[in-house]
């Protein structure tokens, strides 16, 4: 028996989950989502998903898929209305490449700085410096135009943006002591964007026997 909507588990703030929503909400293919509470993970998610990070899709069909950048792509190969699989400038495998640099070594100098405790830092500061260079990078590609390939939002913006925001807010006064007034002013307009605030609705967790929360919500979609 096929599920009549898609499955997303999720949960709010994890950029991961952020990005994966980005697109499908931007694709308007109606969901199911379910907010999962990270401590106390659903037994419906382990199963299709034992890892138990977020976000996962589960398909009409039952397959899974379980990487967000892989979620990205599905809802976007379905319906991309605002083309966001061809930027104006360069193409797909170019915005991919950017999109792994963004998940891996920033991402881990965004873990360390953020969470020094949990790699055994004293503190952050070393590596918030070493991820420096990567957002210096960001702000020399929006010298010429608003996003990161060409005068129109595309995946790359949109797949790295959750990660950017997640660095800045450990230190908003630093970041904006910075001399990236393009990355800040790229930032700020995707924080203050409509799509951004669609997907960041606030949703009780899920349990099993909930009534279905269907995502994006109308007003949401396109």
């Amino acid at each position: 028996m096929h599920a009549s909507l898609p499955v997303l588990y999720s949960f709010r703030r994890c950029p991961y989950a952020m990005r994966a929503r980005l697109a499908i909400a931007v694709s308007g293919i109606r969901c199911e989502l379910r907010e999962v509470v990270l401590r106390a993970k659903p037994p419906a998610l382990l199963r299709v998903s034992p890892k138990g990070t977020v976000p996962v899709l589960v398909d009409t069909e039952g397959i899974v898929v379980e990487q967000s950048l892989d979620i990205m792509m599905w809802a976007l190969r379905r319906n991309d209305p605002e083309n966001w699989l061809t930027p104006e400038q360069r193409n797909l495998p170019s915005m991919l490449d950017l999109v792994a640099e963004c998940d891996g070594a920033f991402k881990r100098h965004l873990d360390r700085y953020k969470y020094p405790q949990r790699y055994d830092c004293e503190t952050g500061e070393s590596w918030r410096d070493a991820a420096v260079d990567w957002l210096q990078s960001l702000e020399t590609r929006l010298k010429s135009d608003a996003y990161l390939f060409g005068a129109r939002p595309a995946l790359a913006d949109m797949a790295v943006a959750p990660f950017v925001r997640q660095f800045a807010h450990v230190d908003v006064e630093w970041f904006e002591q910075q001399p990236w007034p393009r990355l800040w002013q790229w930032l700020q307009t995707w924080k203050q964007s409509a799509l951004f605030a669609s997907v960041m609705n606030k949703y009780p967790a899920w349990q099993d026997g909930n009534p279905e929360q269907v995502f994006p919500l109308p007003q949401q979609a396109g």
